[in-house]
């Protein structure tokens, strides 16, 4: 096989180990980098700008969603996979819109992870079984759209702050964390709930997971 460097973006240590260990017995594959959550990811693969960035969707400070759309929008020419345990319908089209080339479930990476990155090593994308699946179930049985769906229209600093409330952080600690100010993040707060007819915290991150903005 060919060279290849990867980052992997995982909040378990075990995890990543074990993909760094899986990983690195291919001939010429080396991670580069690792990250423990997803404002990290971002920031690594911009710096190292490995062939490959592997996310879970379920990190802190951002999610893997969100990880993914701010690589692909930084213009760097790495492919983002996502390796997760999630794979409802609303969460890959997301993915997909967000630009992630592969999507491989934890409970196939032993099978399949490698082959997906050798796919994506070779610019061709790569989509787990169970992934592939959804698409072939939605095309045989299209949603109808649902004239009193809420639309998802959150910009990219609002959805970090209702992945921090989902952590439990309140503004101070948000506006530390963004680097910005309380005042600030208050004010998004409240367009966050007014846009999304949310009443309190808890109503507001039950929305948001159950919609996909965010994942638990």
């Amino acid at each position: 096989m060919s060279k290849l460097d990867v980052l992997i973006a995982d909040d378990h240590d075990i995890v990543r180990r074990g993909l760094r260990d899986l990983l690195e017995r291919q001939p010429g594959w080396k991670v580069v980098a690792e990250a423990a959550n997803g404002k990290e990811a971002v920031e690594k693969t911009i710096q190292f700008k490995p062939d490959v960035s592997i996310l879970d969707v379920s990190m802190p400070s951002l999610d893997g969603l969100e990880a993914a759309r701010q690589i692909v929008r930084s213009g760097s020419p790495t492919k983002v996979l996502i390796l997760t345990m999630h794979h409802s319908d609303p969460l890959i089209q997301q993915m997909l819109k967000a630009g992630v080339k592969g999507y491989v479930l934890k409970s196939d990476a032993a099978a399949e992870l490698v082959q997906a990155l050798e796919a994506l090593r070779r610019n061709k994308t790569f989509f787990t079984s169970k992934v592939a699946q959804v698409f072939l179930d939605k095309r045989e049985k299209p949603a109808k759209p649902n004239e009193n769906e809420k639309p998802l229209r959150l910009t990219p600093r609002q959805r970090e702050i209702v992945q921090l409330l989902a952590e439990g952080k309140n503004s101070r600690e948000i506006a530390a964390a963004l680097g910005t100010t309380f005042k600030t993040v208050e004010t998004h707060r409240a367009n966050i709930m007014r846009r999304l007819e949310c009443h309190s915290v808890t109503e507001l991150v039950r929305y948001a997971i159950r919609n996909d903005i965010i994942q638990a």
